[in-house]
């Protein structure tokens, strides 16, 4: 089936939006406090929380786009990145610095698709 189907529709964007068996997903920190480990904490764990509700897993995300504030936090982003991310399941993924993100606080932002069963 073609239907696009929109989870969590506001007036600005979606939690989740699903075509042809595959969802597309941003995520940002649950609150602009902590470090950059705390922060891509928050946001793995916001992004399983949606994928569980949606039927698929980490293991299923296909590509995935990380914004940085700072590069230099990434060794303690991919620290926690590799932590979450199930062995053998990588997938596609870049990882690009930002000058800001809408929530100054915030140091990291996520976008990715993902597989559904």
């Amino acid at each position: 089936m073609n239907e696009i189907q929109r989870h969590g529709v506001t007036a600005r964007y979606a939690d989740a939006v699903v075509h042809n068996r595959v969802a597309y997903l941003v995520e940002v920190p649950a609150s602009n406090e902590g470090d950059i480990a705390q922060q891509t904490s928050e946001v793995l764990d916001s992004l399983a929380r949606q994928l569980t509700r949606l039927g698929s897993s980490p293991a299923r995300i296909l590509m995935a786009t990380i914004y940085l504030t700072d590069l230099a936090e990434a060794p303690a982003m991919n620290a926690v990145w590799e932590a979450w991310v199930p062995a053998g399941s990588a997938p596609s993924r870049a990882c690009v610095q930002v000058a800001a993100l809408v929530d100054p606080g915030w140091k990291i932002e996520i976008a990715l698709t993902a597989a559904l069963p």
